[in-house]
């Protein structure tokens, strides 16, 4: 804007001095700054070019001028400038000289000052130097005490006060310290007490592992204990819960129990210390080096279990293994308040890896031992501990479940060795009884031996001295069976099943087949058996089937299984029809075994006469002492045998010397008989045929509801008999007749007999005997049936 007024003022200046014309336009466009360009194009092309370059020249001339009367105005005030400037430096010079002239006062007055100024500095100086020493010596000193400090604090063990100087130390001195000597020392003294402090923490570490260790074997027995009684509580429990069904206090369905549980603090009760260990992770902490001490605690814990679960091979593993499982116990107990109250110490992880070689380890060790053991009494005692260990650690939530598999896989080794075992007592039982009826005296020992297993027939109380129909074999061997039963609830009790009722029934079956009936077998089959002791068998494998009812209740009970609930299902064991088979197979020894007898006593081919002039009118002497023999055994078998045992071996003895009768005279010892040996066997048939109805009635046995009684078992002999005394014996051969009268025999045998039969006796008057028409007709008919049977076959 400055510049446009100064090109206004210059237009009117132009304007003012009169220039007018074309001179006056291209001066006005110079002074204006526009583009001469188009006028200077214009003159040359009009061809004029000379008034244009005089035009410029005016122009040229006219700011020549104004240049000179512009100098001129301004050289005028350049004089009196100078003019000035001269009396400027007239008065410099005099102010100079006045100044020299006070100066030189100035410095004779000043020059005492100066010096006094001058050690008033010096003064200064020395006072900030001794105050800087003062202040750098007091923070060395405050060094030095917290190096002191420091010191102390180690030589007491107090470690992390310690730590916490030499980080203090670091953080806010040991830049600051001016003495270099000091700050050298100190910086290297920290790493050694550093180290020092982790050394000595280690080192009580150690002592505190070795300690706990000890100790761990206390705490796994504590926690153990506890799981005892707890175990124990619940058992009370359960036996409340059998008494009370037992008295049906509850009148109708199942019962229901409540289960009280006792809540502690498991840590209330299992005190040990941690202290140095929380110390030592605290002080690693502060070291920055907690990593290298979780790796240093952790394998160090792994190496003292491992050396924890080694056992040694100069004790027996049934002597230490309560030892064994309390320091894993206790030693895992460790670990889990460790891992909860460590923070960070341990990991879970770390622990799991620690439970999984333990785990191992032990599930080989048991393999290995259980192996190695032939003691089911063993083998139940480190079970229950292996069950106690699992409960105590399963509070702890360790995973517990390889363990009591591990059990459950030695389960039928395990009832290998109890079922030998009570194999083992049942044999000595048997070959210590007596096989006598069991005379019971008093009511406790009625109590004992018969109601403690059921075996009662009525439930009132006999009168005293009451004879069981059973000998001490069938309690002692309820008692044995009850153990097994016990046994084998305590194996599989606290395991891997919850409900081991039908596992318990299985191995109590396989025990009364395996066991208790092939024993019994053995002793039947066995060629020593008497009568009386084949009877006590027979008596005595009957009530044990119904033993088997109570075995199946009493298994029930101890699985916690109500009994209802087992009699509902109407279950039942094999073990009673193999015994029942047994018992059969016991009948038929007993009834061999009085067939023995009965063929001593009896011996027909030699007691009897078979070619006698006489008939013998009370019969042989044999037949008494058979029929004595036969009531006696009968009378017994009567009192300890149910009827249809009774039934059977009557039947089956009375057969046999029907049997035996018709064998005698088909004998190769016998060569011929006549009619006296025929009537005398007759009147020895006719007693036995007496005895027979009488103790077929006498014994109630008609009850049973038979085919026949023990007179009909007789059948064969009486016919014969009635054959060969026969006047027409020939009839035989009649069909209707033989239907009616000789259905038992048998042709060959009848023909076999009567070629042997004579009817008339021996003598050298033979033929002079008093014979009548009626003998002569009998021996006639005799004759002819002989023939036709010999024609027959």
């Amino acid at each position: 804007m400055k510049k446009n007024m100064d090109m206004k003022t210059k237009r009117r200046t132009v304007i003012e001095n009169g220039d007018t014309g074309d001179d006056m336009v291209l001066a006005n466009l110079i002074v204006n700054g526009d583009d001469v360009g188009p006028l200077v194009r214009h003159a040359f092309e009009i061809g004029r070019p000379e008034g244009l370059l005089n035009q410029l020249n005016y122009v040229m001339k006219k700011k020549g001028t104004e240049i000179e009367e512009m100098c001129k105005a301004h050289y005028d005030e350049f004089i009196l400038a100078v003019d000035e400037l001269r009396g400027v430096l007239l008065d410099a010079e005099e102010l100079k000289s006045e100044l020299q002239t006070d100066n030189g006062k100035l410095q004779q007055v000043g020059s005492a000052f100066l010096v006094n100024l001058e050690e008033l500095l010096d003064s200064f100086e020395i006072r900030k130097n001794v105050t800087e020493a003062i202040k750098l010596s007091k923070y060395c000193i405050q060094v030095l005490d917290l190096c002191v400090k420091c010191n102390n604090h180690i030589s007491e063990g107090q470690f992390y006060p310690a730590l916490k100087t030499l980080d203090l130390l670091e953080k806010n001195y040991l830049q600051n310290i001016p003495v270099q000597k000091l700050k050298l020392a100190i910086e290297k003294r920290i790493p050694v007490i550093k180290l020092h402090i982790e050394k000595k923490v280690c080192s009580q570490v150690n002592e505190w592992l070795v300690q706990i260790r000890s100790s761990a074997k206390n705490i796994g027995q504590t926690a153990i204990g506890r799981a005892v009684s707890v175990r124990q509580r619940d058992e009370e429990m359960l036996e409340q819960q059998r008494k009370a069904e037992e008295h049906n206090i509850s009148g109708a369905g199942d019962l229901a129990y409540t289960l009280d549980v006792e809540e502690f603090d498991e840590d209330s009760v299992l005190v040990f210390d941690l202290t140095p260990l929380y110390r030592a992770c605290h002080i690693h902490d502060c070291l920055r080096i907690s990593e290298k001490f979780r790796g240093y605690y952790y394998n160090n814990r792994v190496l003292q279990l491992k050396s924890d679960l080694e056992v040694s091979s100069t004790q027996p593993f049934v002597e230490s293994y309560q030892t064994f499982f309390a320091q894993i116990a206790g030693h895992f107990i460790v670990e889990d308040r460790v891992l909860r109250t460590a923070k960070g110490l341990l990991v879970a992880d770390q622990v799991e890896k620690m439970w999984q070689i333990a785990v191992t380890k032990i599930t080989s060790l048991l393999d290995e031992q259980f192996s190695s053991m032939d003691s089911a009494t063993h083998i139940l005692l480190v079970k229950d501990h292996v069950t106690l260990l699992a409960s105590t650690l399963r509070q702890y939530e360790y995973d517990v479940g390889p363990l009591l598999e591990v059990l459950d896989n030695n389960c039928d080794k395990y009832h290998a060795h109890l079922l030998e075992e009570c194999r083992q007592q049942i044999v000595d039982v048997l070959s210590n009884d007596v096989y006598k009826q069991m005379v019971i005296t008093k009511d406790t020992d009625y109590e004992n031996n018969v109601l403690s297993f059921n075996l009662q027939t009525s439930d009132s109380l006999p009168a005293f001295p009451y004879v069981a129909p059973f000998s001490f074999m069938v309690p002692d061997t309820c008692r044995i069976v009850r153990s097994f039963i016990k046994g084998s609830v305590d194996y599989l009790c606290h395991g891997v099943h919850i409900n081991f009722y039908d596992i318990v029934r299985k191995y109590l079956d396989k025990f009364l087949i395996d066991g208790l009936n092939k024993i019994i077998i053995d002793t039947i089959n066995s060629n020593s058996i008497t009568v009386s002791q084949a009877m006590q068998i027979a008596a005595n494998i009957s009530v044990l089937e119904r033993a088997c009812d109570f075995f199946l209740q009493h298994a029930a009970q101890l699985c916690g299984v109500p009994i209802r609930s087992v009699e509902r299902h109407q279950a039942t064991l094999s073990a009673k029809v193999e015994l029942k088979t047994s018992r059969d197979a016991a009948y038929v020894a007993l009834l061999n075994s009085v067939n023995k007898n009965v063929d001593k006593f009896m011996a027909i081919t030699e007691n009897v006469d078979w070619t006698s002039d006489e008939i013998r009118q009370h019969g042989n002497n044999y037949m008494n002492e058979v029929i004595y023999y036969l009531d006696s055994v009968m009378s017994t078998a009567q009192q300890i045998l149910p009827l249809d045992a009774v039934y059977t071996v009557g039947v089956g003895a009375f057969e046999h010397i029907s049997n035996s009768i018709v064998a005698a005279f088909l004998s190769d010892s016998v060569k011929r008989f006549n009619v006296n040996a025929v009537r005398g066997i007759d009147n020895d048939l006719l007693t036995l045929e007496t005895f027979a109805d009488e103790r077929f009635h006498s014994a109630e046995l008609g009850e049973l509801n038979k085919e026949g009684d023990f007179k009909s078992c007789l059948v064969e002999a009486r016919q014969l008999i009635d054959l060969l005394l026969s006047s027409q014996p020939e009839d035989f051969m009649d069909h209707a007749m033989r239907e009616e009268k000789y259905y038992a025999l048998d042709y060959k045998k009848v023909a076999a007999i009567c070629d042997k039969f004579k009817d008339a006796p021996d003598g050298i008057f033979g033929s002079l005997s008093n014979k009548n028409a009626k003998q002569s007709a009998r021996k006639k008919s005799m004759d002819a049936l002989k023939k036709r049977l010999k024609d027959f076959n």
